[in-house]
């Protein structure tokens, strides 16, 4: 069964290269986390779809300056 998961993670990872996928890790205090993670859900809105959302109009707000 190590190998079907093993192809199945191979056929994520090209799939995400194609696509323009990276993984980024960031440390962050867990109650930021917790507090972002409960407004989005509050919201209705993925956490993935906000953080795209924030780091595009942030990245524009200085492109204006």
């Amino acid at each position: 069964m190590e190998s079907k998961a093993n192809a199945q993670t191979k056929a994520s990872a090209k799939w995400n290269k194609k696509a323009g996928y990276i993984a980024k890790s960031y440390k962050l205090k867990k109650e930021t986390v917790e507090e972002f993670a409960q407004a989005c859900e509050k919201a209705g809105v993925s956490q993935a779809g906000q953080l795209t959302k924030m780091m595009h109009e942030f990245a524009k707000s200085l492109e204006e300056k």
